[in-house]
């Protein structure tokens, strides 16, 4: 019994002097950080807005009967957002295609009776008098069917308008409207975003202006996302200078594609500006987020891994440049690094990359 707390407190005095059992080294891929020509970055904080964003507008008049979609859901393009009451364009839309029929048929038998009263005037039967009545009939009755038609298709058109659509395919994010309430002609019923085409704009200094052009790639950061980071491509660059602070507006595209970027949010971009210079490039891959910072972790002697955190900058293709305490041949882990910590032992294997 004796021997068995010696046992125990031995194993608590390992414990409390700070040593872990020794772990097995931890497989990983690596790749050697480069040196590589780029251009130096800037960077500037935007907002975030959607190319398309639209008030939605009814086209004709009336009682909002149901609302389709609410705050925040998402719907195509085409699809109904409110409803408008329509029994009365459908009663006159009823009666308008009575009165057509009806023209219909008064024009064709106005027709008939020209065509006889054609050949009676030719025998001489009756006279000119009879014969330019039968035109005239018919003229008269060829015009109503013409009006006719066309109350029918205003009509038929405002029975669609009473359904207002999404014009594009988008998210609502506010309503206008309520069931039960006047809408006028022009009045909002909702407002939608797009959020499949979004674009950051920041504003340039003047001293960077000439070495901007559409096209060029940039890095847009979003530290209300925890550090998550898209590409973004120029969109435009506007060549109207604000006056008082002598800055040029850039509008940067971005990839939306999984959804996470919201209309309004600020976001960091990184521009390559000026002539390219010597830097240090590593893949994107073995660039991580540990909260605000981005961190490399890079082998060194005996195969354990210590984090740098670095800035990172201009992209070149799969690889990016960073500032901090990476160099040229260090080996930067690529695959395995979001389960590492500092000090531990690694088991790293080459893994090759596209040259930048």
């Amino acid at each position: 019994m004796a021997v068995a707390w010696l046992l125990l407190a031995g194993g608590f005095a390992g414990a409390a002097a700070g040593q872990p059992p020794e772990m097995p080294p931890s497989p990983v891929r690596f790749t050697e950080a480069r040196s590589h020509d780029v251009r130096r970055t800037i960077s500037l904080t935007g907002s975030v807005a959607s190319r398309r964003a639209s008030l939605v507008a009814t086209e004709v008049a009336g009682v909002v009967s149901h609302l389709h979609a609410r705050e925040g859901d998402r719907v195509k393009r085409g699809a109904a957002l409110a409803g408008l009451r329509s029994e009365e364009i459908r009663l006159r839309l009823e009666a308008a295609r009575g009165q057509l029929q009806e023209a219909e048929a008064r024009q064709r038998l106005a027709s008939i009776q020209l065509e006889s009263a054609n050949g009676l005037f030719a025998e001489k039967i009756i006279s000119q008098g009879q014969f330019d009545d039968a035109t005239s009939e018919l003229e008269a009755w060829t015009g109503r069917v013409s009006q006719l038609r066309s109350d029918v298709a205003r009509l038929e058109l405002n029975l669609r308008r009473a359904t207002v659509r999404a014009p594009f395919t988008g998210v609502v994010v506010r309503e206008h409207v309520a069931e039960g309430e006047w809408v006028g002609v022009g009045d909002p019923v909702a407002e939608m975003v797009d959020l499949g085409d979004l674009e950051v704009t920041v504003q340039v200094p003047e001293s960077y202006y000439s070495g901007l052009a559409t096209g060029g790639a940039a890095r847009v950061l979003f530290t209300s996302l925890g550090g998550y980071e898209v590409e973004g491509t120029i969109r435009a660059v506007v060549p109207q200078a604000n006056v008082q602070a002598r800055t040029f507006p850039v509008k940067i595209a971005l990839d939306n594609s999984e959804r996470r970027i919201g209309a309004g949010m600020l976001a960091q971009v990184r521009l390559p500006v000026g002539d390219p210079m010597p830097a240090v490039v590593v893949p994107k891959d073995a660039v991580a987020a540990q909260g605000r910072d981005s961190v490399v972790f890079v082998i060194g002697e005996g195969d354990m891994v210590r984090p740098v955190v670095v800035r990172p900058g201009a992209a070149v293709g799969v690889w990016i440049a960073v500032e901090g305490g990476v160099a040229a041949g260090d080996r930067v882990v690529t695959r395995g690094n979001e389960r590492l910590f500092p000090g531990q032992k690694v088991m790293p294997e080459a893994m090759e990359y596209e040259q930048p």
